[in-house]
């Protein structure tokens, strides 16, 4: 028959009791924190565990106490196939803290397969962050219900699929820039207001800046405006 709590005697059942509380104590999983500060060069960050631990005296009181501030962080930013999505942390951001199963230490500096250093267990020495979640008091509003969206948090700038229509939306309340080698369009183009361009503009092959219009007299009047 198994043993069970109900089974044992009083000062047994207290002694597993106690022994499985500080079991469970030591065993983290997960936890909300606070970005305190980021490294980009080695990807990682310093993060403040936003949930007390609880530490329990010997008469069996428990009292929350503060987790140490975990550095050397390696941040989790989404990535796969030679792509990495990257965006800046700052001083105060939310994320989430997974915390490892085994130590993590050969891992984290040569990547592959590797051996645990020693055996310790969802230890605060083996942390990730993933940014992201949002408490109540920092949670952004406007989230598109229809289409899926890079955006600021305030909403000003985003670019936005929408996966019904196709339609590519992208929308900003400060310059857009764009930089290549080479820029082609497919498709009927739209302006509205003013183009300014460096250098020339060709239609059809002929260019703006260096066509000549053939039968017109030299002279010191100019010719009329575009028709």
């Amino acid at each position: 028959m198994a043993l069970t709590a109900t089974t044992l005697s009083g000062e047994l059942a207290d002694t597993f009791a106690a022994n499985n509380a500080a079991l469970s104590n030591d065993l983290r999983v997960a936890l909300p924190g606070i970005i305190q500060s980021f490294d980009p060069e080695t990807v990682t960050c310093e993060v403040a565990p936003a949930i007390k631990g609880a530490q329990t005296a010997s008469d069996g009181s428990v009292s929350p106490v503060d987790y140490p501030l975990l550095v050397d962080v390696p941040v989790i930013f989404p990535r796969g196939g030679g792509c990495t999505l990257t965006f800046p942390l700052a001083k105060g951001d939310e994320c989430l803290v997974v915390f490892a199963d085994r130590a993590m230490d050969f891992w984290w500096q040569n990547g592959g397969i590797q051996e645990p250093v020693d055996g310790r267990q969802h230890s605060l020495s083996d942390a990730f962050v993933l940014p992201g979640p949002q408490s109540q008091t920092k949670k952004i509003g406007g989230i598109s219900t229809s289409a899926v969206q890079l955006r600021s948090d305030d909403g000003a700038a985003f670019v936005e699929l929408n996966p019904t229509s196709h339609a590519i939306t992208l929308s900003t309340t400060g310059p857009l820039t764009a930089s290549a080698s080479a820029i082609d369009l497919t498709g009927e183009v739209t302006i509205s207001g003013n183009v300014t361009v460096s250098g020339d503009v060709k239609a059809a092959g002929i260019s703006l800046t260096s066509h000549r219009h053939g039968g017109v007299q030299s002279g010191g009047s100019t010719t009329g405006t575009p028709t």
